[in-house]
């Protein structure tokens, strides 16, 4: 996972409440086992409507409505997103498991007031770059709250993997000295 420490970018308005997963990345491409090429497809529904609010815009940091990434507990959502170039994600709230999977790859997901976020998109949409700042803990000036093993997970990049990973000498000596007490390599 790529640490997180800063982003300066314009920021996509998706002024909409209860954007749940299925409209983030819809069932037809959930068929992949990789994290990645889901971009492609982020919002595919929508984006038929030439007047969709993301159509024809590039940025690294979305601002959305409450409720951003509610319904199925699809980690496809947060890839595509991701995948799509998105760094970081602004919203007055966020499904719990949507927000869960989002750190989980390195996808900053920013809970500040709705008034925050209203005044953000308005000031996006009159073409201002944006700051979402791990360090400082601030988006757009206003500081938001992330618990400190989140922010440490991000700004160190680390993902699960990497934070069993960095325990590894003390788990190996724990294996050589509890042999399984049973072959593994008679399966």
């Amino acid at each position: 996972m790529t640490p997180f420490r800063t982003v300066t970018s314009r920021a996509l308005v998706l002024d909409r409440p209860d954007v749940d997963t299925d409209q983030i990345i819809p069932k037809q491409f959930l068929k992949r086992i990789e994290r990645t090429g889901f971009g492609e497809f982020l919002f595919f529904d929508w984006r038929k409507d030439p007047d969709f609010e993301l159509n024809h815009q590039n940025g690294r940091i979305l601002l959305a409505g409450r409720n951003f990434g509610c319904g199925s507990s699809r980690e496809h959502a947060p890839w595509a997103l991701q995948d799509y170039g998105f760094e970081t994600i602004v919203a007055p709230s966020f499904g719990d498991i949507f927000r869960q999977n989002s750190l989980k790859i390195g996808l900053l997901p920013v809970q500040l007031p709705a008034e925050h976020v209203k005044d953000l998109m308005a000031r996006a949409s009159a073409g201002e770059e944006l700051t979402v700042d791990l360090v400082e803990r601030t988006a757009g000036g206003y500081a938001f709250e992330l618990d400190d093993f989140s922010r440490e997970c991000l700004l160190e990049g680390l993902d699960d993997v990497a934070l069993t990973l960095r325990d590894e000498t003390p788990l190996a000596a724990y294996e050589s000295a509890h042999p399984a007490p049973i072959s593994t390599l008679a399966i």
